[in-house]
């Protein structure tokens, strides 16, 4: 594919070109095209951070309980789980899926959160960043250039795709998200322009055609455990980058790809909540809960 503008092979051609971080290349048009200074900008997205860090306390915290009845303060309990010797694998996998869930569960209970890329998928990029971040001993510094270049990341989806769950199904939300936090989290890892495009296209490669299918028309379920999802799915893609694994195809091509999926997909499984989980009837309520 041609390295044209507004793509991730343009934008790893600058970084490359001027040797820097794609992070750098990110700001540097933020700051041309919005007139305000990259340390403005820098310290926006610092704000943004600590609004995260809020959402993902309150549902950790906080028991989050819905209007509708389907969140049901699942972050907090799974939390106290952990914290009474639960959980499967390392402590960390599991920080990664409490933060996740606890910021969509805040969403869903009209809590302050920041969409990321949407507020759908917005538990994705703090549970895996943070997390991670923590684990390795990454300063805020350090998270701010990555979630630059998830927000980099974001742009080009946009533009090549779509960040939007009623034109392209849960992989144009979540999916995305994924993409966006797997990419950050190679940067933050200090890999390379070539592997930040490698794990945005193994993460959207692995979620191709999910459908949107809230139910009661309620970013609630299945979405918040979707959230957890993602950011796995983001964590084991920045994994495989990191460890030289090269993804077939590059990232624009599988962005490019996954916007046609999404204009495909029938409408009841494009955030209609006429299809997938949205049409079942929800257990006891007599039919009910069917759309």
């Amino acid at each position: 594919m041609a390295s044209k503008e507004g793509t991730l092979a343009h934008y790893r051609a600058l970084a490359l070109e001027h040797g820097v971080a794609l992070s750098q290349v990110f700001l540097d048009g933020e700051a041309r095209q919005s007139g305000k200074a990259p340390a403005v900008l820098e310290a926006l997205m610092q704000d943004r951070i600590n609004v995260m860090r809020q959402s993902v306390t309150r549902g950790l915290e906080m028991p989050q309980h819905s209007r509708s009845g389907l969140i049901k303060g699942d972050a907090a309990r799974y939390q106290k789980w952990l914290q009474s010797g639960g959980g499967i694998l390392a402590p960390a996998f599991s920080r990664l899926v409490a933060a996740a869930m606890a910021v969509g569960e805040v969403n869903a209970c009209m809590g302050r959160i920041v969409a990321a890329p949407t507020a759908g998928a917005c538990g994705v990029l703090p549970a895996a960043l943070f997390t991670v971040a923590q684990e390795k001993g990454c300063d805020d510094a350090a998270l701010v250039r990555a979630f630059f270049t998830a927000g980099g990341i974001g742009l080009v989806i946009e533009k090549l795709a779509s960040l939007s769950g009623a034109e392209g199904g849960c992989q144009a939300e979540v999916g995305s998200a994924s993409a966006m936090a797997a990419g950050a989290l190679v940067e933050l890892l200090g890999g390379t322009p070539d592997q930040v495009d490698h794990a945005v296209a193994f993460a959207l490669s692995n979620v191709m055609g999910l459908i949107c299918d809230p139910v009661q028309g309620l970013v609630e379920v299945p979405c918040v455990k979707r959230n957890t999802m993602g950011a796995v799915n983001a964590a084991a893609c920045a994994e495989m980058a990191l460890a030289g694994l090269e993804s077939v195809f590059d990232a624009d091509s599988v962005i490019e790809t996954m916007g046609k999926v999404g204009r495909r997909i029938p409408e009841e499984y494009r955030e209609t909540a006429r299809g997938g989980l949205a049409a079942l009837p929800l257990p006891g309520c007599g039919g009910c809960g069917k759309n």
